[in-house]
């Protein structure tokens, strides 16, 4: 990676002559691996190679769940990372975590170095802000879902390669098509909660959640269980037992069957762009993700997925401006261009987006700006802004049992996510009264 540090990323210091300092360690942990822990290690090496007061340290820690539980368990033994990359739905349980955190907008104040917090898309810090806009973490990897297509599977079929993928109904029509084709994968998914619940409550600015989805407040209530979510979930259980839906996993296990080209159609996060193209041996699209054109008002924003970046709480000044250095070089348009470029992660500021544009990347790349559309386009709602829910990691795998029962023809959509509302539910309850 090309150095890309701005002039002013990094303090200086008064050194006497003659005087010799080690630089100060940063540790960050992190759950990234494969095409992505590639980038991100080449970051950080760009990062120390241009400097010498500080040097970043990433450790994988496993995957999001995992990476969250080691971060937790180091703190309550006094020995937590400076940095702590925290999934989207880690954020309530990282803003609970009393004394744990130093918020980032504290951190770059008290660094002396330049920190404009407008100059990040809303769309994307949002999330991890407080109600007057002060960023708690750096929202570092930020995604959210869209829809790739095999166009190779679309011409073995027959179907034309401009065929409308816009809402859901479409997208029934064609997986027939696929299916009755001979195509043994005609559409697949990752992160099923997430795209197929979550998004899609969004989308359609149904509420996931009482008190906006948990940002007006921690006494909120599961609420995914209405009309517009039963019927998708339907539909989908419909597609899994008559062969138009294969089911890999909850996490990305079918990543690895759409890049190896056993799949048509594939909703994933924008950041799948990385895999899809280093791995793909095929033609393919990246469409909007589709909606339900029956539902008014939508489709609105799509919401936020990938991860931030939290401080730890307990360190040193000199470590904290080590901190801030990073992460104003992390932020600086080069740097967040290629990122964005490379992942298919969200630029998180404008500067980052426009460099991308006038750089021609959108036009040579078709598709690529589907996610940053989809977030950007529509003023979000208190239903479509995202979720920040206690306890949701383990509120997901609730939902994940809930949903490879229909999967699997044992449930009704209506059961199932009545089921998973009544045992998510007291998972709230217990995280509320935890943060009183």
């Amino acid at each position: 990676m090309k150095h890309y540090l701005l002039a002013t990323a990094v303090a200086s210091f008064i050194v006497p002559a003659g005087a010799s300092f080690a630089a100060t360690d940063i540790q960050w942990w992190h759950a990234f691996s494969g095409r992505l822990g590639e980038l991100l290690e080449a970051q950080v090496a760009d990062f120390n190679e241009s400097q010498s007061d500080y040097r970043v340290i990433a450790t994988h820690k496993g995957n999001y769940s995992e990476a969250l539980n080691a971060g937790i368990a180091a703190f309550r033994a006094g020995q937590q990372p400076h940095l702590l990359q925290v999934f989207e739905v880690g954020t309530a349980t990282m803003m609970g975590a009393r004394g744990a955190i130093k918020p980032v907008f504290e951190v770059m104040e008290e660094s002396g170095l330049p920190f404009d917090e407008s100059a990040y898309l809303p769309a994307v810090t949002g999330y991890y802000t407080t109600v007057d806009g002060q960023m708690l973490s750096f929202p570092y990897n930020s995604s959210t879902p869209v829809m790739y297509v095999n166009l190779d599977k679309l011409a073995e079929a027959g179907i034309d390669a401009d065929v409308d993928l816009t809402t859901w109904s479409q997208v029934d029509e064609v997986l027939t098509q696929l299916r009755d084709a001979g195509v043994s994968c005609p559409f697949t998914t990752s992160w099923q909660s997430w795209v197929h619940l979550e998004t899609l409550s969004a989308r359609h600015d149904q509420p996931f959640a009482t008190q906006e989805n948990g940002f007006a407040g921690f006494d909120t209530e599961l609420v995914f269980n209405g009309p517009v979510q039963v019927a998708h979930i339907e539909m989908l259980g419909e597609w899994a037992r008559d062969g138009r839906f294969t089911y890999a996993g909850r996490r990305n296990e079918a990543g690895a069957n759409f890049r190896a080209g056993e799949c048509a159609i594939f909703t994933e996060s924008s950041a799948g762009y990385a895999g899809v193209k280093a791995e793909a041996d095929f033609d393919f699209d990246i469409r909007p993700l589709p909606y339900w054109d029956n539902v008014e008002g939508a489709p609105l924003n799509t919401i936020i997925g990938g991860a931030s970046v939290w401080v730890m709480a307990g360190k040193s000044d000199d470590e904290y401006r080590g901190v801030a250095a990073f992460l104003n070089y992390l932020s600086s348009p080069e740097v967040q261009a290629q990122w964005h470029q490379d992942t298919g992660y969200l630029p998180i500021t404008q500067a980052a987006y426009d460099l991308t544009r006038e750089q021609g990347f959108y036009d040579e790349n078709p598709g690529t700006e589907v996610a940053v559309e989809q977030m950007t386009a529509q003023e979000p709602t208190g239903n479509s802004k995202g979720l920040r829910l206690g306890s949701f990691d383990q509120i997901r795998t609730i939902i994940d049992e809930e949903l490879e029962g229909v999967w699997a023809g044992n449930k009704t959509a209506q059961q199932a996510l009545d089921t998973a509302v009544e045992r998510g539910n007291p998972l709230l309850r217990r995280f509320e009264q935890a943060n009183r």
